[in-house]
């Protein structure tokens, strides 16, 4: 998959301070199986990073976005494209005309933007809804919070193919960061690459919620939970457990330490009292409550780009085990 990083940058962005507590395990919520079915790449810009959630009880969960470790440090952000080693594709074969953009939606708080490209690799199929209004042909969604004046976009997603990104507000020192891993919300499936099959994405305002009508029936809802200079979480739920497939999948891109958007994964398995770390190609499977995938030194692609967390399974009711 061609990296969103290589979209222009629509907006410019404003500045904010950040402060948070660090990530710690949850101790709590179900344990899922946690698989990797990453495959080694030399180019930077093909999303070669696949790890999955699955379990069969499933029906609640928290995705967190927050800044990496060495965010105090960055003096520089990159996030220019990297073409090094990339032999089926290019600028020249990446580069598309500019999207039409439709504001879809806006308020004193927030600003729904959709982009229409002139072609996406899947046929735009999933319609856009907010309130009474049923928008087609709507490729990609961005969510854009409103801070100190500035428009701050903290959501990409793709109804096309059920990918997203998100991202905490900017630290005051860098005034902008980029994506970096996207994610997919389930029942996860395969064509030419792992997607979700949408029917409908509808945002309501008020909750800041966004309900995803799933090609296979039911509904999954993502809602803003929390957002500022640390973090951006959603809470994920479904109207019915995702059985057979995985429930979610992180994709990103490793190629080297210095050139990836995730190198390292670390996980707390089930009844266990330690994190387990590794590098992001070597990790396999687990049993586990809880998953941090990010960075621990700067890269030099997406250097501001945020680390990732799964975690807070529950199954009915909120039900743990």
């Amino acid at each position: 998959m061609v990296r969103s990083s290589l979209l222009p940058r629509l907006f410019a962005l404003g500045a904010l301070g950040f402060a948070g507590p660090a990530l710690s395990a949850t101790l709590d919520g179900l344990a899922v199986q946690v698989t990797n079915t990453s495959e080694p790449v030399l180019c930077a810009e093909k999303d070669n990073v696949a790890v999955n959630f699955a379990s069969p009880e499933v029906r609640s969960f928290r995705i967190e976005a927050v800044h990496p470790a060495y965010m105090g440090t960055l003096r520089q952000d990159r996030w220019e494209p990297d073409w090094t080693a990339c032999e089926d594709i290019s600028e020249e074969t990446s580069t598309k005309p500019h999207p039409t953009m439709h504001t879809l939606y806006e308020d004193d708080r927030i600003t729904i933007m959709g982009l229409s490209f002139s072609e996406f690799w899947r046929p735009a199929e999933t319609t856009v809804t907010i309130g009474d209004k049923i928008t087609r042909n709507i490729h990609l969604m961005q969510l854009l919070k409103k801070h100190n004046g500035k428009p701050e976009e903290v959501i990409a997603m793709y109804p096309g193919d059920g990918y997203w990104r998100i991202k905490p507000l900017p630290p005051q020192h860098l005034g902008w960061t980029a994506y970096g891993s996207s994610f997919i919300v389930g029942p996860v499936e395969f064509d030419q690459r792992p997607i979700a099959n949408l029917t409908d994405v509808a945002f309501d305002p008020k909750s800041m919620r966004f309900t995803l009508t799933l090609a296979k029936g039911g509904k999954a809802h993502v809602t803003v939970a929390d957002l500022n200079e640390e973090r951006m979480a959603l809470d994920v739920s479904f109207d019915e457990a995702i059985s057979g497939t995985p429930f979610a999948t992180l994709r990103s891109m490793y190629v080297t330490e210095f050139n990836a958007d995730v190198a390292r994964i670390a996980v707390r398995e089930e009844k266990a009292r330690s994190w387990r770390e590794d590098m992001i190609m070597n990790f396999r499977d687990a049993t586990a409550t809880d998953a941090w995938m990010g960075r621990l030194v700067p890269s030099r692609h997406n250097t501001s780009a945020p680390d990732m967390m799964f975690n807070h399974f529950r199954g009915q009711q909120g039900a743990s085990r």
